[in-house]
């Protein structure tokens, strides 16, 4: 399926441009003279840092259907119409979207930027190898955004990409970035003291896919381990006996899945060592709806936090300071997610 695709993104922009349109997923709605920015993001927690700094003044739409594994995800052809609309195209990168990236070199405006978030945040050094992702097969662990100080990086290479295309709103630019700059640090803050009530022998992470490595860091957990190989396949029998003897020998009080991730390795894991199952942890799919005051990047992380803190043995409730709605009052979001 992948060759494939990529021989299609390949072809694309030779296929006549009535025939593009006709595959139609694009945000459709403006008007054909609406001058506001075309910008295209993959998964939502980094449409959700762009929603909150471009408000109404960009025509955003995020392309990686929340709730699909981001890593195997291989867009429909039918996006490269949206694509070839856009002014900037924004991406995780660090191998995350390989397939969005292909599609998109093939068939963006000549006119078009690309933004690679994680590769403007941190430095090569400062790359994560781990469980899921070996430092042999060279690709670092691509899940930044779970550290707020990192999201804080995003959000600000988004606002200034953002001011250098379209200078005339670069003051409402800058106030919807400086309320939100506020509620990632706050964001951090309440992390931190949520953190500070888990006995310190229980700060053990071992999840399905390893997505908290950077976050973990941050904090002074560490990652004892995780269930997903490298290849997204099922864990062996070896590696799931070495994993309950791990848990059994560290004394972790809980294991962590996700809805996006369902394993019932993971439960037959539980089940020998004791451990509590938690599954509602959740790397790129936001809470709720969108237009529910969770579905944001700092709603997904607050309900992280009030999954992952009780389970562990501390106290979750600073998280409620934590403001999850959008930061600008202007006009409803003209943001399109993908379902």
């Amino acid at each position: 399926m992948r060759t494939s695709l990529r021989a299609l993104a390949m072809a694309l922009p030779l296929i006549p441009a009535l025939l593009l349109a006709a595959c139609g997923s694009g945000n459709d709605n403006p008007t054909p003279n609406d001058s506001r920015l075309r910008v295209l993001t993959t998964v939502s927690p980094i449409t959700s840092l762009v929603e909150n700094i471009g408000g109404t003044k960009i025509l955003l739409e995020g392309i990686v259907p929340e709730g699909v594994n981001s890593h195997t995800y291989e867009p429909p052809v039918s996006v490269a119409k949206s694509i070839s609309n856009a002014d900037l195209i924004i991406l995780n990168g660090l191998h995350l979207e390989d397939p969005t990236l292909e599609l998109a070199n093939a068939n963006k405006k000549s006119s078009a930027q690309l933004l690679m978030l994680g590769e403007s945040a941190i430095t090569p050094d400062q790359y994560k190898f781990d469980f899921s992702f070996p430092r042999d097969e060279g690709h670092p662990n691509p899940h930044l955004w779970p550290d707020p100080v990192l999201a804080l990086k995003y959000a600000q290479l988004v606002h200034d990409k953002l001011i250098e295309m379209d200078s005339a709103n670069s003051a409402y630019y800058d106030a919807n970035f400086s309320t939100l700059r506020q509620g990632l640090q706050l964001l951090d803050q309440k992390m931190r003291e949520a953190v500070s009530t888990v006995p310190a022998a229980n700060r053990k992470l071992l999840t399905y896919h390893d997505s908290w490595a950077y976050w973990a860091d941050r904090y002074g957990f560490s990652v004892i381990g995780a269930i997903q190989p490298s290849d997204f396949s099922e864990p062996s029998s070896r590696d799931v006996v070495n994993i309950i003897n791990q848990i059994k020998a560290e004394k972790v009080p809980a294991i962590f899945g996700s809805e996006v991730f369902p394993s019932p390795v993971l439960k037959q894991i539980a089940n020998e060592t004791g451990a509590k199952f938690v599954d509602k942890l959740a790397d790129d799919n936001l809470p709720g709806d969108p237009g529910d005051k969770l579905h944001s990047y700092t709603g997904l992380m607050v309900e992280n936090m009030r999954a992952m803190i009780p389970a562990l043995g501390g106290d979750a409730s600073a998280m409620d300071a934590v403001p999850t709605d959008l930061v600008f009052h202007d006009g409803p979001s003209p943001a399109k997610y993908a379902h």
